[in-house]
């Protein structure tokens, strides 16, 4: 037991280690080839915060446990909104001005309520799974567009401009986007293992397992980047990784094991997890979108996010008990 918890530890630490050095290389890589830094950040940051769950997920469902793939999916956009999002509210209120989020919030809502829909049936086939792939190219495109229709003084874009690497060479960039790719596909490979022994031992579904220990695990990149930009008092990339990681979840982490390997759901994705995760993404689209002026997530709104993080988790913890 002591060397799969061990595996888990180790896999957590070198996936949020390896996700942050492969968008600093992405970043730097992309600012030498002249992309605008509301690009950067609208999609390669939004793509490496999320690599965790797509890799894991992947190897899960082709190693037959889609459980595992689809709870790591759904987990991780419920730690966002309700761990992440009201952790950074409780420690400095999250103020959204950028008109270009306010633009992707629907769109996030709109992406989980298709993602539901197609799972209605409780299988996620080929289909299901190439239709979200479908909707990840529609939506890197109408990011682009709006990156680059983005106003150059919309609060986003400064904040990604005054984030972007700049003391670094394009050789060095390369190194360091290679580097962490490597060690992404590796961490996760024995993050996977420590989870399946784990789960096999104390008989724990795979389900379970990919809604917390892994879901909140791959999320660690996303906690980071978010705290460390709302204490910045960059808010809106606080919020804009949110956004643009739970939108790579629902259509890349759930849409690529799905379209190479199908696998039927647990009831229970359908009666507890998509509501809980439609739910979130509904209050946290209220808070952040501001219809009588800038939106505003303030502490008390953070201690509700948590609440229902720490509840969700012991519904969890019941439907594992009885």
């Amino acid at each position: 037991m002591l060397l799969y918890l061990a595996a888990v530890a180790v896999g957590l630490a070198a996936l949020a280690w390896s996700a942050d050095r492969f968008v600093f290389g992405a970043s730097a890589t992309a600012r030498h080839l002249g992309v605008s830094p509301l690009l950067v950040g609208l999609v390669i940051v939004g793509f490496g915060t999320s690599a965790p769950e797509m890799l894991i997920s992947s190897i899960a469902a082709f190693q037959d446990r889609p459980g595992l793939a689809v709870g790591n999916a759904l987990g991780s956009n419920i730690a966002n909104i309700s761990l992440i999002i009201g952790l950074a509210a409780l420690l400095s209120p999250l103020t959204v001005r950028s008109e270009t989020l306010r633009r992707e919030l629907p769109g996030l809502l709109g992406a989980s309520v298709v993602a539901l829909l197609l799972c209605l049936d409780g299988h996620l086939g080929r289909f299901d799974g190439f239709v979200l792939l479908l909707g990840l190219v529609v939506m890197v495109l109408w990011v682009v567009r709006l990156g680059l229709a983005g106003r150059e003084d919309d609060p986003l874009s400064t904040e990604f401009e005054q984030e972007m690497p700049k003391e670094i060479g394009l050789r060095a960039s390369l190194l360091w986007t290679a580097a962490g790719l490597l060690t992404l596909v590796a961490s996760s490979r024995l993050l996977v293992w420590g989870a399946e022994e784990i789960a096999a031992m104390l008989g724990i579904s795979d389900l379970v397992i990919g809604l917390t220990v892994v879901a909140v695990g791959t999320s660690l990149p996303e906690l980071a980047a978010t705290i460390a930009s709302a204490r910045k008092g960059e808010d809106d990339i606080a919020v804009g990784n949110i956004i643009g990681s739970n939108l790579f979840n629902l259509l890349a982490v759930m849409g690529i094991p799905a379209a190479f390997a199908p696998s039927q759901l647990d009831p229970q994705v359908l009666s507890r997890d998509f509501p809980v995760m439609i739910g979130l993404t509904l209050a946290f689209l209220a808070m952040s979108y501001g219809f009588r002026g800038v939106g505003r997530i303030n502490r008390l709104e953070g201690v509700i996010l948590l609440l229902c993080f720490v509840g969700y988790q012991y519904v969890l913890y019941l439907s594992q008990a009885q």
